[in-house]
């Protein structure tokens, strides 16, 4: 099931035009920004987008001109885990071990406590209405965001057509704490 719907989110996300995509992600930005817990954010956790999900890099840039630390995840491959990595302007981003996404250089690497990150800005193929969260398939974030303390806030983005009615859920399966979407 999970398979399926991986796959059809996956279809309508390279079938979306990208000026829509665009719009989409700037009217999503603009919540994100409006949002209590962001405001009140000290450090911010990005997630860095690939070209078809909804667009982080200009909400990272904005971030980080407002004066806010921001991380972003570094895919430990060998380890089966996400590290978080703060950054700033000058940070060079390459591409990463999976799915084409970019971190950090390894030498740039400047590990966060998630004890210290007060907003974690998660991706996502699919969410529902329980904000139950879809991933690609290799449990990183879940795994990541399970130990989070609770004062911690999730966001997930998404594009609408992201968000269905029921997901299938898994014990491991870790839920947002809200979802954005345009």
């Amino acid at each position: 099931m999970k398979r399926a719907i991986r796959k059809e989110i996956k279809s309508k996300l390279a079938l979306q035009p990208p000026a829509e995509r665009a719009r989409k992600s700037a009217l999503i930005k603009e919540k994100l920004f409006k949002l209590e817990e962001f405001r009140k954010a000290k450090r911010v956790m990005f997630y860095v987008s690939t070209d078809e999900e909804v667009a982080t890099k200009e909400m990272i840039k904005e971030t980080l001109k407002m004066g806010k630390k921001v991380c972003v995840p570094i895919i430990l491959e060998e380890e089966n885990r996400i590290l978080a990595s703060e950054i700033d302007e000058s940070c060079v981003l390459r591409e990463g071990p999976l799915y084409g996404i970019y971190q950090p250089e390894e030498r740039s690497l400047r590990p966060v406590d998630k004890e210290g990150i007060d907003v974690v800005v998660v991706p996502g193929v699919a969410f529902d209405c329980c904000n139950v969260r879809l991933g690609r398939g290799r449990g990183y974030y879940d795994r990541f965001l399970k130990d989070f303390p609770d004062k911690t806030k999730t966001i997930g983005l998404a594009f609408d057509f992201q968000v269905v009615d029921k997901l299938p859920k898994d014990s491991h399966d870790i839920p947002v704490s809200k979802i954005i979407t345009a």
